[in-house]
């Protein structure tokens, strides 16, 4: 039963964190930073996101742990912080987000 628990704690753990991924504007916001870390005006510009959307969407993000930043004086600069999301991202990147 031990094992079976586990693995119950992890799904559930799981599926908190594709919570956090199944969003149309945090998929924007991830597929750009999936190139490189992007400022939050560049990611602004790049998605259309107003900024106040953006702001509570990188917040959650970094909230989850998905996403972490550095700051360079005024400017933020986000990049992906967590390598399942770089995985996933690139599948998603490649399939959705790459202009053909």
């Amino acid at each position: 039963m031990k094992g079976l628990d586990r693995m119950l704690d992890k799904a559930d753990e799981a599926a908190g964190f594709l919570k956090g991924l199944a969003n149309a504007h945090r998929l924007m916001i991830l597929c750009q930073l999936a190139e490189g870390e992007k400022s939050v005006s560049e990611l602004i510009e790049a998605t259309g996101i107003a900024q106040t959307s953006m702001s509570q969407h990188l917040g959650k993000l970094k909230a989850e742990g998905i996403v972490d930043f550095r700051r360079d004086h005024r400017i933020l600069y986000y990049r992906i912080a967590h390598e399942a999301v770089m995985t996933i991202m690139g599948t998603l990147y490649e399939s959705f987000c790459k202009e053909r």
